[in-house]
């Protein structure tokens, strides 16, 4: 039987490898290559909409595959874009939002959005990576979390980049034993709490990180342990990156959801 770090272990020694497993896998495969085919036909941001399985795969590359039906949404945030800084995208907590609205930055760019590789290539790779991490889900939720944070990690500056993100949190919490409960303290006491047990430059670093994940699994292993061999060649679940904060409900109460 694999353990949670060492099914981690397995598919992140040779990470190039299980990308393109799993960027073979037939049905990702034919995803990969409709989106490529027709994403340049994309012009502005009613062509992206009105198109349900290319939207549905930006979607799901960055992370929001659970907010596709939420069209009125997406629209506000693509058409405000990310140049004024209190544009919806950069006013949310959430920042996938942003990250999405960077790259389909239709309020820039407008009918050459869809020319660069961030929205050609570099979106099939998110998307790609996407279905890695769920794929491994299914069969070991800690690996999931593990290669979550891992590719994460980069972006943590400070323990507010972690409470902001539910499934980061997960990983922090578990790693340092601290109770899930504690989400329902004073934001400032938790990202003390966190501080106070972890600097988190040091996931800026590779061994360092390597080893906060190992103590991520050890200590998974310990409220979830592994009952059988887990495979990770085989993979398939929904996206990690879920949850919906309270700005994020404030503002869909407010909208029209649909396409308009």
């Amino acid at each position: 039987m694999l353990t949670t770090f060492a099914t981690y272990g397995m598919i992140t020694s040779n990470l190039t490898r299980s990308l393109n497993t799993t960027a073979a896998q037939p049905e990702v495969a034919r995803e990969s290559a409709y989106y490529l085919a027709n994403i340049e036909n994309v012009k502005s941001i009613d062509d992206f909409l009105a198109n349900d399985r290319l939207f549905s795969f930006a979607m799901k590359a960055y992370g929001l595959g659970d907010m596709t039906y939420a069209k009125a949404f997406m629209r506000k945030v693509l058409t405000e874009g990310i140049d004024d800084s209190k544009s919806f995208a950069n006013t949310l907590s959430d920042k996938r939002y942003l990250e999405f609205a960077t790259a389909f930055n239709f309020a820039r760019y407008g009918d050459t959005t869809t020319i660069f590789d961030r929205t050609r290539q570099g979106t099939v790779d998110n998307y790609v990576r996407q279905t890695l991490e769920q794929d491994a889900g299914a069969q070991n939720e800690g690996v999931r979390l593990a290669l979550y944070f891992q590719r994460k990690a980069s972006s943590i500056t400070s323990p507010y980049s972690i409470l902001a993100d539910s499934a980061l949190l997960k990983v922090v919490q578990t790693a340092l034993g601290i109770p899930a409960a504690s989400s329902s303290m004073d934001i400032d006491l938790q990202a003390k709490m966190i501080s106070n047990r972890v600097d988190v430059t040091d996931f800026q670093d590779p061994d360092k990180l390597n080893k906060f994940i190992a103590r991520f699994a050890a200590m998974w292993e310990v409220d979830n342990p592994t009952t059988s061999a887990a495979s990770p060649a085989v993979l398939f679940a929904q996206p990690l990156e879920t949850g919906i904060g309270m700005d994020l409900l404030s503002s869909l109460q407010n909208l029209k959801l649909g396409g308009h």
